[in-house]
């Protein structure tokens, strides 16, 4: 069995950035996991204290809070500066900039077009800087807004870790609709380059692994991409869901991993399927 690595895998640098943030700041809280990766959330907990809570109310006045990597509404960050906590802001500088674009441009008087899921925590932060959220419309594809009474002055950005080809879909769409139209390109490059990698050593393989977190939406891009190309493709967290069975009378196995994927888990993974097969 050959086993093969994605050229590009794994970590991203907003994911080393707020790791090594929560490391350097122990026995801190994190408003919502870190990022989306339960084992390495599990090895921040043991190794540095380092803890997370899905409340405000359990966030006590004067408590240092670590900003999640994902970064949070712009009304929970008022309320943790009112409470005086100690700030410490992991908020990934992809995930900042169309935080600061949906402000900059709905206080100018465009509405806002995010092309995400409106339930990610990266878009519920993001919508939340624009200065009437009834002027922001959350959409997946361009046909939920064939619905809708748009303005003539729109401003698009995407979630960080869409396709490109589909965040250009909707741009397309909005530029022969709308009188004008302001396009930010606001997707990860890391996202590009994991994205592209995975598509190419799924072209190649007869079977392939994907490596990080369900609720990970870049993890869940880069399985739907390796799907297209290999049939028997996996989604999986960490070694213990590596199936035997998948292996047989296959010679050319794949590994890749989303963003948010340590390499201490794909590791685990190359060996776990070395000694299988």
């Amino acid at each position: 069995m050959k086993i093969e690595l994605a050229s590009s895998y794994g970590f991203c640098f907003g994911v080393k950035r707020a790791i090594r943030i929560a490391e350097q700041n122990p026995n801190s809280k994190t408003f919502g996991p870190l990022i989306h990766n339960q084992d390495e959330i599990n090895r921040l907990k043991s190794g540095y204290g380092v803890t997370y809570v899905d409340k405000m109310s359990e966030i006590e006045p004067n408590e240092s809070v670590v900003v999640r990597t994902h970064g949070i509404p712009k009304e929970e960050l008022k309320i943790l500066k009112e409470q005086k906590n100690n700030i410490i802001d992991a908020t990934c500088p992809y995930v900042t900039k169309p935080q600061n674009i949906v402000e900059e441009m709905s206080n100018q008087g465009y509405d806002i077009v995010i092309f995400g899921d409106k339930n990610h925590p990266e878009i519920r932060g993001v919508m939340s800087y624009a200065a009437k959220e009834s002027n922001v419309y959350i959409v997946l594809d361009k046909n939920e807004l064939e619905k809708e009474k748009l303005s003539n002055k729109i401003a698009l950005v995407s979630q960080t870790t869409r396709k490109p080809d589909d965040f250009l879909q909707l741009a397309n769409f909005l530029i022969l609709c709308v009188k004008e139209v302001r396009v930010f390109n606001t997707i990860c490059n890391a996202t590009f380059e994991n994205q592209d990698a995975t598509q190419e050593l799924a072209k190649r393989c007869d079977v392939m692994i994907v490596v990080g977190g369900k609720n990970s939406s870049n993890t869940k891009q880069l399985y739907l991409i390796s799907k297209r190309y290999c049939d028997d493709s996996y989604l999986v967290e960490n070694q213990d869901e590596v199936d035997l069975a998948w292996f047989k009378n296959k010679e050319h196995c794949g590994i890749a991993a989303g963003a948010s994927t340590p390499d201490w888990i794909v590791e685990e993974i190359v060996d776990k399927v070395k000694a299988i097969c």
